[in-house]
């Protein structure tokens, strides 16, 4: 890559990844375990940015500690990432580094909580967050605490760099309950204890006084303290931080593929950065992420800190076009060969639009030939079956294949039971293995699960999600020993794996016309509101884009239609219809714009509407977190398919769900029969792939917010 007057950025980077902790013993007989899937996370990251931005080995730092069985990494020592290393290659990227330059950090290892050595700063009692080397055991050595890392951050702010930094990591984990953690499938990044061992406190970063002069800095114009959102750092200044989870949460490990685990963050954020563009910003990213972690992760949130609106990668800079050569065309099997496999971080199922050779715009979506996906992955090339025919024209060699991502919304979800040979258990299984659902099934032995079914010690039945945290809200408690309770359970699973489609349902094709062109944000908050006053929100005290309200609360969605008008003002193809759901915390989904018969409202190009919502929670809920998501298209919609009611007004199994009077009877265009899949009672598929439906005419876009009871909010 050239330098920044050329018109493009460099960028350098720096990867840790530590799945080997040399033995070690904390006090209370507390270890960090070994990991299985930081090591992985970073060759993925590596394999991204060599063959997605073209980056030569020569400008990526790496320091890795493998697990291979033995007590110590398989790297050479001077590989390992240990307090001294971690330092050094810190320094390294900020002094070889030129202004301008972009400079990405990831760590994917443990995160550790440690007694403070400062506390002037932070109080008698206070703690340093802190990145965990694998030579831990070792008393002689230290933890990379929050600021140093600050400092070291700060050094490249201030020599112009243009910095973004990924922890995958956490600092106040617990030991996972479900029986995927027993089959490895799962795996927690952080223990739940503070270190209080005694260890050199010598910075190798910078002296004591730069270091609180540093943190005081930074202090002077955060808008919150250390111990809320990631936990990590105080307000980042001059770069990103895109952190793993709360500081609250635990950060996860989780086998996505069936026997390799990742970390869940990391994962997300390679599988979002597939679709990077023009205009795409790291809140932007960061929605999508978080829409991802939580079809799976409920109680992981991954925050982002810092500059959010800046664009990733400096794309309006540097605009990477993601093609890959057909290698071979096999007509009568109706397939192509394409180069890309595993290596370059692809699975089966993954789906890419085939364009002529010499084609160099992809945002043509007009010229794609078809649509293909990998049924035969290989390291290096794969085999894809072509989908869907768009245009008559036969594939040539040398045609080009964009990926638009494997886009796919898992219909069917995998269930396990715990103890299968408990009795309560086992009928369950069999109501599972009795009824054709659409929705859930048993998982196979060996397969990742996306709910987890046992009794508690009250006879009650409940639900995990894959890390074996107990799903919220679902009302009222079954009992064993309750009426149809088997069945009801089963309902509970097809209503949780509904909403969770819902949940996933967005236009993964980077290369549509509408790609990033619907704005959606939450501008603030309002205690006092009058609808027929002019809204004045102020800003969120919460980090991480995920805004806290209390009850009653006001707060204002801003939707925005950034495609410029036409050349003819009224042309129907720049006019976004927008319809507005409300994924509520009692698992119902309900349209909330328009909130009448209506099914949308038109929105104007370069224009937008400012809808405010008052905060509210279901009867009997202390807190709950609601998922707003838009949706908008070019042709007229109607997206009540969607809707579900909440699960403790579920009809019994033997009822129909009561749709709106303003659905049709039969779906009138592809759209349309998208989103009635999406929700249909039976389905003859696991999986739907979204790429074959019309992606250059819809749009999706949603956010978060967390809702509280004052008495509640007060108290944390």
């Amino acid at each position: 890559m050239t330098d920044r007057t050329n018109g493009t950025l460099n960028v350098r980077a720096l990867l840790i990844g530590v799945d080997c902790y040399l033995p070690n013993m904390l006090p209370g007989g507390y270890y960090y375990p070994n990991l299985g899937g930081c090591v992985r996370d970073i060759s993925h990251v590596e394999d991204f940015l060599q063959t997605k931005l073209g980056l030569s080995s020569d400008r990526i730092l790496k320091l890795t500690a493998s697990d291979n069985g033995e007590t110590e990494p398989s790297e050479p020592p001077e590989q390992w990432p240990t307090y001294k290393n971690m330092v050094g290659a810190f320094r390294e990227l900020a002094e070889v580094a030129q202004p301008g330059d972009q400079v990405y950090i990831h760590y994917s290892g443990h995160g550790g909580r440690t007694t403070t050595g400062f506390p002037d700063l932070k109080g008698p009692e206070g703690r340093d967050e802190a990145l965990v080397p694998t030579d831990i055991g070792n008393s002689e050595t230290q933890y990379l605490r929050d600021i140093e890392l600050a400092h070291l951050l700060k050094t490249m702010v201030d020599k112009e760099l243009i910095v973004t930094v990924v922890l995958d990591s956490c600092h106040s984990g617990g030991a996972t309950r479900g029986p995927a953690a027993t089959r490895g499938e799962v795996a927690v990044r952080g223990i739940n204890v503070v270190d209080t061992t005694e260890r050199p406190t010598e910075s190798l970063v910078a002296s004591d006084e730069e270091l609180a002069e540093t943190w005081r800095s930074l202090s002077e114009g955060a808008t919150r303290n250390v111990k809320v959102g990631s936990g990590w750092l105080l307000e980042p200044q001059g770069y990103v931080l895109l952190a793993a989870c709360r500081a609250s949460e635990s950060a996860m490990e989780w086998a996505f593929d069936g026997d390799e685990r990742n970390g869940v963050l990391t994962y997300w954020l390679l599988d979002s950065l597939k679709q990077v563009g023009p205009g795409l910003t790291y809140k932007l990213l960061h929605d999508r992420i978080l829409a991802k972690v939580h079809s799976h992760f409920e109680e992981q949130t991954p925050q982002l800190q810092g500059e959010g609106n800046r664009v990733v990668f400096g794309s309006e800079q540097v605009q990477p076009q993601y093609a890959v050569g057909v290698m071979e065309v096999d007509a009568p099997n109706k397939r192509v060969l394409l180069s890309a496999g595993q290596a370059g971080g692809l699975r089966k199922g993954a789906q890419f639009a085939v364009y002529p050779p010499g084609v160099t715009d992809f945002t043509q979506v007009d010229e794609r030939l078809a649509l293909v996906e990998i049924t035969e992955l290989g390291a290096a090339d794969s085999w894809a079956k072509i989908e869907k025919v768009l245009r008559p024209d036969t594939i040539e060699q040398g045609a080009q294949a964009v990926l638009l991502d494997p886009g796919t919304v898992r219909l069917r979800r995998a269930v396990r039971l715990e103890s299968p040979e408990d009795p309560a258990l086992k009928a369950v299984g069999s109501v599972l293995s009795q009824r054709e659902s659409g929705f859930v099934r048993l998982a196979d032995e060996e397969e990742p699960t996306d709910f987890q079914v046992r009794v508690n010690d009250k006879g009650e039945y409940v639900i995990w999600d894959p890390a074996g945290t107990e799903i919220a809200n679902l009302r009222p408690a079954l009992r064993v020993d309750d009426d149809d309770a088997p069945d009801q359970v089963v309902g509970r699973l097809e209503h949780l794996a509904r909403y969770r489609s819902v949940q996933e349902l967005d236009n993964p094709d980077p290369m549509s016309p509408l790609a990033r062109k619907l704005v959606v944000e939450l501008a603030g908050k309002q205690s006092e509101y009058d609808p027929a006053d002019k809204p004045e929100p102020q800003p969120f005290g919460d980090p991480g884009n995920t805004p806290t309200l209390s009850e009653g609360e006001w707060t204002f969605l801003r939707v925005r239609n950034t495609l410029s008008p036409g050349v003819e003002e009224d042309d129907p193809s720049r006019i976004l219809n927008v319809t507005v759901l409300d994924l509520q915390p009692d698992w119902g989904i309900k349209q909330i714009y328009p909130s009448g018969a209506g099914a949308f409202e038109s929105l104007d190009p370069d224009q937008e509407v400012l809808l405010p919502f008052r905060a509210a929670l279901p009867d009997g809920y202390t807190e709950g977190t609601d998922v707003i998501k838009v949706l908008a298209t070019v042709e007229t919609p109607n997206f009540r398919w969607l809707e579900l009611p909440p699960l403790d007004k579920l009809p019994r199994l033997d009822e129909p769900i009561s749709r709106s009077a303003t659905l049709p009877d039969e779906p009138e265009n592809p759209l349309e029969e998208l989103m009635a899949t999406v929700t249909a009672e039976k389905s003859t598929t696991r999986n739907l792939n979204l790429a074959t439906y019309p992606s250059r005419g819809w749009t999706a876009a949603q956010v978060e917010v967390r809702v509280q009871r004052q008495e509640t909010q007060e108290g944390d």
